[in-house]
């Protein structure tokens, strides 16, 4: 007799969530609170994947009190700035505060309309459900960008996203393309613990201190984001920052034409939150333009995308903008803004559920 076909199994929800890091934890917290029914399909083998992938030194560059996921707040005793270990174990004392019990190892592999549901594929079932939740997050894929230089060379090539600490690269020439936050601060860890890293960095790029004059850059951001126009911000932001850095155009570190704020609304490009690499350029890191130099290392500090077009119908990969609430598909996660990612993720979780909930309400009636 042949073997059962899991891939006739067939379930029905109120609400599948895709993706179990912060994201996805905390949209299903707002469901089980407003007494909705939903499955968390999760890829990897645990909650906060991307989590555990990420660089040992690795801390939350916005203050707990503002970083926590709904209706659970940080412990007392967590530092202002959670590092990743800490961070990883909130995420599963979450997990388990709301009960909440994602289908690990099971990969989302399609996603289509059926009247008024949505079906759910993944290897091993299908669910059906009106509302479909996609949280699994920016830094889903990681990006490599096209470099046939690349191919001649003879020393390692890592991405960051497999970058965990210094120990292998101790007395090296290490070569950090890109100078985002992941860049810098892989650059800075080098530099701390006996390489030799040099940073390159393609355009101008805006860097801001963790805290202002002792108060956190993202508790600044948001008062003035939300008490000054946004091109008065950009305008007083940069001589504010070079009496707290120093000017670093002497370092060939540039501004970008756009400023702070604005691109972040129109790109959703943070600035680099500096933990230390300033000081370090300042000790005598190298940025060189047009140059020629030997490496032993390269690390591609290139980035991350998201993965949900893999598996959603064409047409709903712009949704994250426009939150596709007719359609009954949601995107928690996907803002980057001056309040944090974390901040926003709470207040779509929390949104998410209440629209949910409205709409449950209105179609019983």
């Amino acid at each position: 007799m042949d073997a059962p076909n899991l891939q006739s199994r067939r379930e029905s929800t109120d609400v599948v969530v895709i993706g179990a890091g912060p994201a996805g934890l905390a949209a299903g917290a707002c469901l089980r609170r407003a007494g909705i029914d939903f499955i968390i399909f999760e890829r990897e083998d645990a909650v906060g994947s991307s989590w555990r992938r990420h660089y040992d030194r690795l801390h939350l560059h916005t203050v707990k009190r503002y970083s926590s996921l709904p209706f659970l707040p940080f412990p007392n005793d967590y530092p202002r700035y959670v590092p990743r270990t800490l961070m990883i174990a909130y995420l599963e004392r979450y997990a388990q505060h709301f009960s909440l019990v994602p289908r690990f190892n099971e990969a989302v592999q399609n996603i289509r309309r059926d009247g008024a549901e949505w079906v759910v594929e993944s290897a091993s079932t299908t669910v059906r459900a009106p509302f479909v939740v996609i949280a699994s997050g920016y830094n889903a894929e990681p990006v490599i960008p096209p470099m046939p230089a690349l191919q001649k060379f003879k020393g390692s090539v890592t991405h960051s996203a497999d970058y965990r600490n210094a120990a292998s690269f101790i007395d090296k020439s290490v070569l950090v393309i890109g100078m985002g936050n992941t860049g810098a601060e892989i650059a800075l860890d080098l530099a701390e613990n006996g390489a030799q890293p040099t940073i390159s960095l393609r355009d101008g790029v805006h860097i801001v201190p963790r805290e202002l004059f002792g108060i956190p850059i993202q508790v600044v951001a948001m008062f003035a984001g939300g008490s000054l126009p946004l091109k008065v911000n950009d305008v007083l932001f940069p001589p504010i920052l070079d009496l707290a850095l120093g000017n670093l155009a002497r370092f060939g570190i540039k501004r970008p034409a756009q400023g702070i704020l604005q691109q972040i609304r129109s790109s959703a490009k943070i600035p680099v939150i500096d933990v230390g690499t300033v000081e370090k350029v300042e000790d005598g890191a190298v940025f060189r333009d047009g140059t020629k130099r030997q490496f032993d290392a390269v690390i591609l500090a290139t980035g991350y995308r998201s993965n949900y077009a893999n598996f959603l119908p064409a047409g709903e990969t712009g949704a994250p903008d426009k939150q596709a609430r007719d359609s009954g598909l949601y995107f928690v996660g996907f803002r980057n803004r001056v309040t944090g990612l974390l901040n926003e993720i709470g207040k779509e979780a929390i949104a998410l559920a209440d629209d949910v909930a409205q709409r449950r309400v209105l179609a019983a009636h």
